[in-house]
This record gives C-alpha cells, structure tokens and sequence, in this order.
C-alpha cells in the first residue's frame, strides 16, 4: 500500500469514527467492521418482519383477494414461538459442539428455518389465493401450506434475534454493551426500512410472478447475511473430553433466574410498556389518511418519521448508558417522553394540527428507543453470565409477546368503538389514551424496582464507606476472616 491510499485509509477510519453512529462501540477486541458484520443478522430479521407485517399484509389483502380475517391470523402465527424465546436462550447458554461453538449453531439453525419459511412463502400464498392451476386445489392446502411458511419464518426469527444478541454480549466489553445495543437496533430498524422501500419499488407493478421473485431473494438474502453476520465472531472452546458439571434443566434455571434480583417483576415491566408503545403501530397511518386527510404518500412518510424518532432515541440511550447511567431510569424517562408525545397525536385532531401530529409521532419513536434500549441493556447487566441467553429469551419473549397482543388489541378496541360511536376518530384516540394510561402503570411497576435499586446502591456506598475507614469494623471483619 503506497504512502497516499495508506493516508485516505486513516482518513476514512478517523471520519467514521467521528461522525458514523455508534463508531465508538467498537473497542480493540471488537472493531467496528466486525461489529457491523455481527449486526447484519439484525437486518435480516428487519427484512423478515417487513415482509411479513407490511409488504405481504397488503399484497394478501388487496392483490392476491385473501379474506382480511385469514390475513390477520397468519401473520399473527410467528408469535407463536415468540415465548419459546427463553427456552432457545437457554439451550444457547448450555450447548456443547464438537466445533467449540455455543451460539453459533442454533443461529445457523435459525437461518435456515427462515430460509424454508421463506422459500414456500409464495407458491403456498398462490395456491391460498387460488390464482391460474392452484385453483383446484382444496383450500386446506394453501391455508396449510401458508401457515407452515409464516411458523418457518417466525420461528427463525426470533431464534436468529435471540441467540445473536446472546452472542453480541459475550462479545462486547461490560463499558460497550450500550453502544452495541444501540448498534444492533439501529440496523433492525435499517434493515426494515430499506427493506420497504425495496419491496415497494419491486413489487410497483405487481404480478404473482414478481411476487414470487422477490419473496425467494428474500430467502437466499436472509441467508448470505446471517451467514455473512455469524463468520467467524464467537471464539472456539476446546472440545477436550474433561468432566463438566451437569446444566440444571430448563424449569430449574428459569425459576432461579426469576428468583433473583427482582426479575418477574422487570419482565412485567418490559411486557406492560412494550404495549403500550405498540398498540398505534398499525393504527397512525390510518388515523392520519382517515382523520387528518392526510394523502397516501403524507402517511407512508410517518414509518419513517416514527423510525427516526426511534434511531434517535437509540442515539441518545447509547451516549447516556455509556457514561454509567442506570438503564432502568432510562427507560422511565423514555415513559415519561411518551405520555405527552401520544396527547399530542390526540390533540393533533381538534387543533388540526399536522405539525403537532408530526412531533408526537417522532416522540414516540424516541420514547420507545429509550425505553426498548433502557430494559434491554439492564437486562444484559443484570445477567448472570452462565445465563445471558437465558435472560435476552426472557426478556425478548416478553417483548414481543406483549408486542404483537398490543398491535391485535389495538386494531380490535379502535374497530369495537369506532363503530358503537359512529365517530372515526373517537375509535382512535380511545386506543391513545389507553396507551397512555399503560404508559402510567408502567411507571407505577417500575416504581419499586427503582426505590430498591436506590436502597442496594445506598448499602453498597455504606459498605465501602465502612471497609474504607480507618480502624472500622469493615476492617476488623476481614482481618479476622483472613
């Protein structure tokens, strides 16, 4: 390398570092290349989650005919697997390979899952929709068929998303997890929005047969960048036959994990403000086309403005949690930010105010990336290290459980008042002010984990205090145990 591409090669680092997100995450053992590779399985499941709740919601619908009610069922099949997440963390935590891999194999394992889910996608959503030979074929066939495909898909999701970010945190430095956090988000949510506009431009003018393109480059990408993503990351163990000590079982490990340092009633609060920042998903682009009269192109803008919303928020949770900030007060603070920003959609309609709809929408994203970057990372220091898989499962599991029940009731409780009040926005912002009053109630569960992390921090400060001084009984207690 001559003398001029060595110095633009420390250019370009030295400019990354400064101005690419989440540059600074990277540390010595982890560079930000390896790091950036690690993150593309996040884009792989952003991409999978587009397709499945956005693209294909619609394609289903309204191209291919398929009844609203059938629609609404299959994609709500990958949650599913949604709570196994913790059994998969588990497994991840214990597994022993000939190869000297823990986490590797069941993200390959999930890879290929969604890999098939993939790849009978679209001819079992041909034969669901009966289009050209499928339609003498008997119902069942497709319904099952399409069933299989969303279950494939859901399932190795939510194992690939499990066990990466297992394996992001044995990875990253204890000081880094934030920025890595963030990092990993970041990409979700790019790999989702990329991923829209992609499918939209493709699929533009729609044919079965296109469908079918795009859905099996789906497929074959999911694979290249999770494969791309898992090369090499997680450091082979020796596979020496040397006695090791016998794993308790799945049940004996979950209940001490939800023994200790007050877990139950964390993963209650992750649950109950993860609802209550998902319930509008599907409902603010048409609260903003049917209420506001916004047009198509206006809504379609509001995916991006909650997803910047939400980079933001990442952005910020990183810059904090790095310099030692608790991650639960954190996610509090991302609570708070919530409840004005959804009476701002509220207020949005009496003031017609586009403008005020457009600040509350993206402080709602910033308020669900605190709040989502704030427990995920408390729950990656609150581990044990024998069960981070263990404790990412959980905490995923309750996340997108609590996720995918918010998005179905808020759809079913807008349509029940919409139509018992004959007022369409009044269905609306019925489902707000619910997500603010779950928005309260979180901060009310949240409430005694706080007071007793305050108390453990004011012990803890004692205790040093004691140990610390001159001729205290700190002293004398260790003396006489030496």
């Amino acid at each position: 390398m001559n003398r001029a591409s060595r110095f633009m090669m420390r250019q370009w680092a030295g400019l990354g570092a400064r101005f690419l997100p989440f540059a600074d995450a990277a540390t010595p053992d982890l560079p930000l290349s390896r790091l950036l590779r690690l993150s593309l399985f996040q884009v792989a499941v952003g991409m999978a989650l587009t397709l499945l709740i956005g693209t294909l919601n619609r394609v289903m619908i309204v191209e291919l005919g398929v009844p609203a009610s059938l629609v609404g069922a299959m994609i709500a099949l990958p949650l599913l697997f949604a709570p196994f997440r913790a059994v998969i963390g588990y497994k991840s935590d214990h597994h022993r390979s000939e190869l000297g891999w823990r986490r590797v194999p069941f993200i390959y394992r999930g890879a290929m899952l969604q890999f098939g889910g993939l790849a009978i996608l679209p001819f079992a959503l041909l034969v669901l929709a009966r289009l050209g030979d499928s339609a003498s074929a008997p119902a069942w066939v497709g319904q099952a068929a399409a069933a299989l495909a969303f279950l494939l898909v859901g399932a190795g999701l939510h194992t690939v998303q499990t066990v990466g970010l297992a394996l992001a945190t044995d990875l990253a430095a204890p000081e880094s997890r934030p920025k890595v956090v963030g990092l990993m988000y970041v990409m979700l949510l790019v790999g989702m929005i990329a991923s829209a506009l992609l499918f939209g431009a493709m699929l533009a003018e729609f044919t079965p047969g296109r469908l079918v393109q795009v859905i099996q480059a789906s497929a074959l990408l999911t694979v290249v960048l999770i494969g791309v993503a898992a090369w090499k990351q997680e450091p082979r163990r020796s596979t020496a036959r040397v006695p090791q000590p016998v794993p308790p079982d799945f049940r004996t490990a979950f209940s001490s994990f939800l023994a200790g340092d007050r877990a139950l009633n964390f993963l209650l609060v992750t649950g109950i403000g993860t609802m209550a920042f998902t319930m509008e998903d599907v409902l603010l682009e048409p609260y903003g086309g049917q209420v506001l009269g916004l047009a198509v192109g206006e809504t379609t803008k509001l995916t991006a403005t909650l997803a910047i919303g939400g980079i933001a928020g990442f952005g910020l949770a990183s810059r904090v949690l790095a310099r030692g900030y608790d991650p639960l007060r954190l996610a509090c603070i991302g609570v708070v930010l919530g409840i004005p920003a959804f009476a701002a959609v509220i207020l949005a309609q009496p003031l017609d105010s586009i403008l005020l709809f457009a600040l509350g929408t993206a402080a709602i994203g910033a308020g669900a990336g605190l709040f989502g970057h704030g427990t995920l990372t408390a729950t990656m220091n609150r581990a044990p290290r024998d069960q981070i898989g263990l404790a990412l499962g959980a905490w995923g599991a309750s996340q997108a459980t609590a996720a995918g029940l918010g998005v179905a009731l808020g759809g079913i409780i807008r349509d029940i008042v919409a139509t018992t009040s004959n007022h369409a926005a009044t269905g609306y912002h019925v489902v707000y002010g619910l997500e603010i009053v779950l928005l309260l109630v979180t901060l009310a569960s949240a409430a005694p984990l706080l007071a007793a992390e305050s108390r453990d921090a004011a012990r803890s400060h004692a205790g040093r205090n004691q140990r610390g001084s001159p001729g205290g009984s700190g002293i004398i207690q260790e003396g006489s145990a030496l």
